[in-house]
């Protein structure tokens, strides 16, 4: 499962999903109203704050998806740019 920040950046850019819903791994967050626009700034908050830079294999639609694969990305290039 993902930490506390994530969920809260990407809850910010998740406007059909109610403050009070619990947000699933597989949920599909262009049906939670995860956009163009949002997945730009979404992305550009995770680099922000986890230090790291979305390399081009890693900007596809798939990687948005959901929060657990967007999760195991964004986990995966950290641990990849940890020294």
């Amino acid at each position: 499962m993902w930490d506390a920040h994530f969920e809260e950046l990407l809850r910010r850019q998740l406007p059909f999903l109610a403050p009070d819903e619990t947000l699933t791994e597989d949920a599909a967050l262009r049906d939670l109203g995860l956009d163009s626009l949002g997945t730009v700034e979404l992305l550009a908050a995770l680099e922000n704050a986890y230090g790291v830079r979305f390399v081009d294999d890693a900007l596809t639609v798939e990687t948005f998806a959901s929060a657990a694969v967007l999760w195991k990305t964004l986990s995966e290039m950290a641990a990849a740019a940890a020294p």
